[in-house]
């Protein structure tokens, strides 16, 4: 079992309306969310928390999660609005305009978190995204992470936007901190140069392993993911597709690689550290697949298993 913990929000896709007027679609999201649906339709028994509102956006994530087999019961409710996220494509990358004042995901407390003994039976924990940025569920976010990293494997997913940034200082500290409690940390290269600043890849990957994690995964779009590991490093080129948009890739490819973790039997922090080339390649492999059948139709719109012929 795989806890997801993190933002849920409502993206607001550029669309045209049969006017020809343009407009905005509201479509469930945010990074952890989208991975938490992710996993579910590779058939990966899934859990999810985060500050899911009453309002009408939060029922609609209720919908989606429901739809994809999420048990998202502890999740901390409340009448507060929901996130929302206006989207802009460019290219088919994706700039973001947050709207994220007093909102049911951002203002979770410590004293909303999972008790310990709700979490019988999970595995592993998913973090990251937005969710890491802005108090108070940033803080909340990192004292679960340093409370279950002794016993459960983490993975941390930074996905970083500097614009959403406000104190930079702050922000890098916590992801240092959480980069030492996990076991997995993907970034993306451009999220990698930012954490670790300018040189070769793989000297920057090691400056992270030096701070505790067994492996580093680095996505690099159509160049594919390499993974680092302590004296050894293993690529995975990325399928050819035709690109709609990338909205949701890096959070597929996440759901990807842990499904294809736990399918191997590494799901847990002392199997990883040994992990031999075949299985962490195959899960390279899984993530990247379903990454690219998110990036060739539009929006964060993860494949089902069976697509994958799984």
């Amino acid at each position: 079992m795989i806890l997801c913990a993190g933002e849920a929000l409502i993206d607001m896709l550029p669309r045209v309306s049969t006017c020809t007027e343009p407009c905005f679609a509201p479509v469930a999201g945010g990074s952890v969310f989208n991975t938490a649906i992710a996993l579910g339709r590779l058939g990966s028994p899934v859990r999810f928390f985060t500050g899911l509102s009453t309002d009408l956006f939060g029922s609609r994530l209720e919908e989606a999660l429901d739809a994809s087999g999420v048990d998202y019961s502890l999740c901390a409710r409340s009448d507060r609005p929901t996130t929302l996220a206006f989207v802009e494509l460019t290219d088919g990358h994706a700039k973001y305009a947050f709207y994220d004042e007093a909102t049911a995901g951002r203002m979770i407390s410590a004293d909303d978190l999972p008790k310990p003994a709700s979490l019988d039976g999970v595995d592993a924990l998913f973090f990251g995204g937005i969710s890491l940025v802005v108090e108070p569920c940033a803080s909340s976010y990192e004292t679960l992470a340093l409370r279950e990293c002794a016993d459960r494997l983490v993975m941390l997913d930074p996905n970083i936007r500097p614009g959403f940034i406000k104190d930079e200082a702050a922000y890098r500290a916590r992801i240092d901190r959480m980069i030492g409690a996990a076991d997995v940390v993907k970034v993306s290269d451009e999220d990698l140069r930012w954490i670790a600043g300018d040189g070769a890849l793989a000297d920057l990957a090691a400056s992270l392993l030096a701070k505790g994690p067994k492996v580093i995964c680095v996505t690099e779009g159509s160049k594919g993911v390499t993974a680092f590991m302590s004296g050894r490093s293993y690529h995975a080129p990325a399928d050819v597709v035709q690109v709609v948009d990338t909205v949701g890739a890096g959070d597929t490819f996440n759901a990807g690689f842990l499904a294809g973790l736990e399918r191997g039997g590494f799901l847990n922090k002392s199997a990883l550290a040994e992990i031999p080339e075949a299985p962490l390649l195959e899960a390279l492999r899984l993530g990247g697949a379903a990454a690219a059948v998110t990036v060739s139709r539009a929006g964060a719109n993860p494949p089902t298993a069976a697509e994958l012929g799984l």
